[in-house]
This record gives C-alpha cells, structure tokens and sequence, in this order.
C-alpha cells in the first residue's frame, strides 16, 4: 500500500469539503426553485392589542415582595438588605 504525504492527504481532505458544500448549495438551490414556486400567502392587517390595566396598588405591594424574595434567593442574600427603588412593566 502506498503511502500519502501529509499534504496529499490534507488537499485530499479540503477538497472533500468544498465538494460537498458545493453539492449542498446546488441542491438547495433546486429545492428552493422547485418549492418556492408558490406564491406567498397574504399577510393580514396586525390586530390592535386589548388595554391593559393598571395593576391595583394592593397587588403592587405582593408583586415588590414576590420579586424582593426571588432576587433575595438568587443573590443568596437576606431579604432585608435588598430595597427596590422602581417597578416597570416591560
């Protein structure tokens, strides 16, 4: 059996690559005539979101503590050493 140089088999092995990546580009370029032939389906008008209301003042309170303990436990910290400045709805 004859023995290859490394650089035989490294232009060997590019060469594999760029044979099958190009393989792959002529093929999807086929899928892509063949499938996209159709037309694309009509897009409707965006449908306006419902209001929002606000949240009450009471919840407000319950949220600030769910959110105060969550980030407490992440942190690993006491609950009292955190104070929360603002809340924003995002």
């Amino acid at each position: 059996m004859p023995e290859y140089g490394s650089l035989f088999v490294c232009l060997m092995g590019m060469g594999t690559v760029f044979f099958g990546l190009i393989c792959l580009i002529v093929l999807t370029t086929v899928m892509g005539k063949v499938v996209g032939g159709r037309p694309a389906p009509a897009v409707s008008a965006p449908v306006p979101a419902a209001a929002v209301s606000a949240v009450p003042e009471g919840n407000r309170q319950e949220i600030a503590a769910a959110v105060s303990a969550a980030i407490a436990e992440e942190l690993g910290t006491s609950i009292t050493g955190i104070r929360i400045v603002s809340m924003k709805k995002l």
